[in-house]
């Protein structure tokens, strides 16, 4: 190997050497280089298809520069560089021919421009969702020294606009993936895998989906004034306020309360609004100031667009409770009393202990634990119910991590402690129904806690899902009852909740009901007037 003096060219042959195939493969400090002849030019890339690594070198030539990839018929044209049929861009070389020698500038690009091609091709995996070329841009980033959570961040720049009702399951996940990273990333697989697990998230929640910009300009941050616009829908106002907080050097931590305030408002949105406004400040937290925009926006957003479910005739019964807390109720609360109330049971029975706010949250997270592990199961394989009765093992999960939010938020913020309680009420009345207080759970039992968590959560990393929400409630769930069992390890209900856990970790969940969705559209379409 030799190079020549004015440049970084390596020399590979001779144009004679390609032959009457036309091409050749060289093999150059460590790298597999394919060179093909068209007419009085040579063409050098990589012997690697981007798609998946096959040799180039057995690929088809047509018009002296189109490339193809036989294995999956990818196509690049060798002129211009451009990728015709595939969705991933090909190393090429640049070549000069000196009296008929071959020479071939492999120098590799600057790392700015590594790292802007990265994440610029990450942003075109998106509309096809393509995620093992996200897995290898992701990994460009790493390799070129770069944090790889630059993509995370970017991914929620870019995406942050595209979804019509802000926050989703993608955001709220995220902090407990890097938390799983930070704690069980013990090679660069395994600490790749929670970022490409998030930006791979983003991605499907975007996915194809247009612009739905938020209202310009900055208004004076005042709380009250941020809560009443979330309750007035005025989407205009609490963004202006949001904006103005955080160019007036507010951070998330001074909208966190407010922003529980406004979440609990209301029993909404099965539990989510107050779940994702813990996750984005413990998201922000861990990649920085650069995210608390657009975070605290897609937040606002879903806030403003949340189901308010206490309006609806099963948890009506809540906002007169709420207005009966009085704060005096002396009974004791055990986690027995309620977990198997209705709905307006459970609330009165919240109100008879409301002296002891601690003791409620401990029977409520105690039957949240109970009714997750004797959640009857079969019902999932139930055809012949209405649309009210669609239960699953989510609908349980979520009882959990909403206790786990109301735990944290209420401890900052003592005086939501009466919403978040009875709303944790809300929840237990409602799956009480769907539970099997006869089911044997003796095999469920967690003897090594600390064991237990190790093993789940080394699993999440090849878990296997293909629906993220599924994957985002496996490492919701793991991280709250982890939160949860960590801030009391000697609760009563520790072990239940331990046993519970295991038991929907190692349980089938049925996600597509086929039969169950023909027949409710048939009994809908045939009722309408």
């Amino acid at each position: 190997m030799s190079q020549v003096a004015d440049a970084p060219l390596v020399h590979v042959g001779s144009v004679a050497q390609l032959g009457g195939a036309g091409r050749r493969l060289v093999k150059v400090a460590g790298r597999q280089i394919a060179l093909f002849l068209d007419g009085e030019r040579v063409h050098a890339c990589t012997n690697r298809c981007p798609h998946e690594g096959y040799p180039l070198i057995e690929g088809s030539v047509a018009d002296g520069c189109i490339l193809t990839c036989n294995w999956h018929n990818w196509k690049f044209d060798l002129d211009s560089g451009d990728t015709l049929v595939g969705g991933d861009t090909l190393r090429r070389y640049p070549v000069r021919l000196v009296d008929g020698e071959i020479w071939v500038d492999i120098t590799d690009p600057p790392r700015s421009a590594v790292v802007d091609a990265a994440l610029g091709n990450l942003r075109r995996c998106f509309d096809r969702h393509e995620y093992d070329r996200m897995a290898r841009e992701i990994s460009r980033l790493q390799n070129a020294g770069a944090d790889p959570l630059d993509a995370v961040r970017a991914a929620i720049g870019w995406t942050y606009d595209h979804l019509e009702f802000g926050t989703t399951h993608a955001h709220a996940a995220a902090p407990d993936w890097l938390a799983l990273r930070d704690a069980y990333g013990r090679d660069d697989g395994t600490r790749l895998v929670p970022a490409l697990e998030i930006v791979g998230n983003l991605a499907w929640d975007s996915q194809r989906a247009p612009r739905f910009p938020f209202p310009d300009g900055r208004r004076p941050y005042d709380p009250d004034s941020l809560v009443a616009a979330i309750e007035d829908e005025d989407e205009a106002a609490a963004v202006g306020i949001v904006r103005g907080a955080l160019a007036g050097g507010a951070d998330f931590d001074d909208l966190r309360r407010p922003l529980a305030r406004a979440a609990l408002a209301h029993y909404q949105d099965f539990g989510h609004s107050l779940i994702y406004v813990l996750k984005t400040g413990e998201l922000i937290e861990r990649l920085g100031a650069d995210v608390a925009e657009p975070l605290s926006l897609v937040l606002v957003r879903s806030l403003i667009y949340a189901r308010r479910e206490d309006l609806i005739p099963e948890f009506r019964a809540y906002a007169p409770a709420l207005a009966r807390w009085d704060g005096g109720g002396l009974e004791p609360a055990a986690t027995p009393d309620f977990a198997v109330l209705s709905v307006p049971r459970a609330l009165d029975r919240v109100l008879a202990s409301s002296a002891d706010t601690a003791g409620l949250y401990h029977a409520l997270m105690g039957a949240a634990a109970w009714q997750l592990l004797h959640f009857d199961a079969a019902l999932q394989d139930r055809t012949d119910k209405p649309i009210s009765r669609n239960v699953g093992w989510l609908s349980f999960t979520h009882a959990v991590t909403f206790g786990n939010a109301v735990r944290v938020l209420c401890t900052a913020d003592p005086a939501l402690w009466p919403r978040g309680v009875l709303q944790m009420a809300c929840f237990l009345g409602r799956n009480a129904p769907y539970t099997d207080p006869d089911l044997e759970t003796a095999r469920w039992e967690v003897a090594d806690r600390d064991a237990f968590f190790d093993e789940w959560s080394a699993r999440l990393f090849d878990h296997g899902e293909t629906e993220y929400i599924v994957s985002c409630h496996l490492v919701k769930l793991l991280t709250a009852v982890r939160s949860e069992v960590d801030a009391a390890p000697d609760a009563p209900w520790a072990p239940t909740l331990l046993s519970a856990t295991r038991r929907f970790l190692q349980s089938p969940l049925k996600r597509k009901h086929a039969l169950r969705t023909a027949r409710q559209a048939l009994d809908f379409t045939a009722n309408e007037g």
